[in-house]
């Protein structure tokens, strides 16, 4: 990519990422990526999700780090309470009155910093969460900035959004669930509150979208939501997966390996099943049961992560023995010892994925995860939980093929039985059919890993994003 450095050096570029992890770790990769093209990068965030998104990153040697200025936008404090497993809802409220802090009060340090950086670059490039339009807001005040969204979801489920009757849809069977289906009254109320700030700063303050994705993954959807009238207008960067792409060997440079992979480099090719469902999420203590039952009925090899969602800050937790280590303490050694790890701390799913020991993942199926599986061909077990995640479930195994249903969405209120699991994952880890979608999601991560190579289409559509915003 021929790109003069002065350009470059002359253009800043402010990632603005929601304060849930999934979506602080996508904005950190691309910020990482695009650092490493030689713009001036800068992530702008509250001190503890600046924190957070820099103790969780991994893929990345730590000194790359060291190509982004970070910035704490001042927030007053939240409220931070545990999460409720026994909540009628999946979706974590817990979180809400952060979310509502930090929407309410990043505007305005934002605003500050987005000013500064104006008077000493040619050019300011916001790239901000979809979910903070008042940063698309803030930047059309200034007449040397531009706006892109960040796509953290599946660039398919604002088609099905937009268009439950698309043919794409209904060629494949695809079912959308309308969002409020699958969140709360409460985050309903917000989303539309936030979406309104964009009406507020005048007629599309936004230039486009910077989406995690790849053609080999939403290709058919790509070209149809740019035809779309809300979109037609808009410059479209599919450049994903931002997450690093490990190798078998799954070392992250610069970082002590974690004690899991020792004992997963012991275990046969395609032998373990990887469990975890993401960091909004808990189960309930009954589900927890039946997953253990289900797990020790299969009787295959596994890495369960079983820990509470986060909390608003997770350096903020107590820190003490989980109930669930506790709970589990019989199981891990008496029950399953020798087959299987239980981790109930933070654990380094993108090496576990890329690992040839991992055959399949049972997952929430958050984007990210969806994203990191299927970059490392690793096919979904997919137990969806609230938000995109059903769509996202509804994708995998219907249209890509790589997915096997778990619970399906209508289900959500109730405890799935140890039977029902344990067929799934004997499904996926010793029959026939689960031997064919191993194959096909080794195929498709192939792909995957393709679209990010030199001459990939996932690769032009980064240079072509940096080409843009540096002319």
């Amino acid at each position: 990519m021929a790109v003069a450095v002065d350009s470059m050096e002359s253009v800043a570029f402010v990632a603005v990422p929601f304060p849930a992890q999934g979506h602080l770790n996508q904005l950190m990769h691309l910020s990482l990526l695009v650092a490493s093209r030689g713009l001036s990068m800068h992530y702008a965030a509250p001190a503890a999700h600046v924190r957070q998104a820099q103790s969780r990153v991994h893929g990345w040697d730590p000194e790359a780090l060291g190509a982004i200025q970070f910035h704490n936008l001042d927030v007053s404090t939240y409220e931070s309470p545990a999460p409720d497993p026994t909540a009628t809802s999946p979706f974590p409220s817990h979180l809400m009155p952060m979310w509502e802090t930090f929407t309410a009060a990043a505007r305005a340090p934002l605003a500050v910093l987005l000013e500064t950086l104006s008077a000493t670059h040619r050019r300011v490039v916001v790239v901000y969460d979809n979910m903070n339009a008042f940063a698309a807001v803030e930047a059309a005040r200034l007449s040397n900035a531009e706006a892109f969204g960040m796509q953290c979801i599946a660039i398919s489920y604002n088609l099905a959004w937009l268009d439950s009757g698309h043919k794409l849809l209904r060629d494949h069977d695809l079912q959308f669930l309308p969002i409020d289906a699958c969140t709360t009254k409460e985050f309903m109320e917000y989303v539309f509150r936030t979406a309104g700030e964009m009406q507020d700063g005048g007629s599309a303050p936004s230039s486009g979208l910077v989406m995690n994705t790849c053609r080999p993954l939403e290709g058919e959807f790509i070209d149809a939501i740019a035809e779309h009238p809300e979109f037609k207008h808009k410059k479209l960067f599919a450049v994903g997966p931002l997450n690093p792409l490990l190798d078998a060997s799954a070392r992250t440079p610069g970082k002590a390996r974690h004690e899991c992979m020792e004992w997963l480099d012991k275990q046969p090719p395609a032998s373990v099943l990887y469990v975890s469902f993401g960091t909004t999420t808990s189960l309930r203590v009954e589900q927890i049961a039946e997953m253990a039952m289900a797990i020790k009925g299969s009787k295959q090899r596994f890495i369960w992560v079983l820990r509470d969602a986060d909390r608003a800050d997770i350096f903020k937790e107590s820190g003490g023995e989980t109930p669930h280590k506790k709970l589990l303490s019989q199981f891990t050694t008496d029950e399953t010892e020798g087959t299987g790890l239980v981790i109930t701390g933070w654990a380094p799913q993108l090496e576990i994925l890329a690992h040839g020991a991992t055959a399949a993942f049972m997952s929430h199926c958050g984007w990210n995860s969806t994203m990191e599986s299927l970059s490392h061909g690793k096919p979904i077990l997919a137990w969806p939980m609230h938000s995109d995640q059903p769509w996202d479930a509804e994708f995998l195994c219907k249209y890509l093929k790589v997915g096997l249903l778990v619970r399906p969405w209508e289900k959500h209120s109730e405890v799935v039985p140890a039977a029902a699991i344990q067929e799934v994952i004997e499904e996926a880890m010793i029959s026939e059919n689960g031997i064919a979608l191993r194959n096909r999601a080794k195929i498709l991560g192939e792909a995957v890993r393709a679209s990010v190579a030199n001459g990939g289409s996932s690769n032009k559509g980064l240079d072509d994003f940096v080409a843009y915003i540096t002319r």
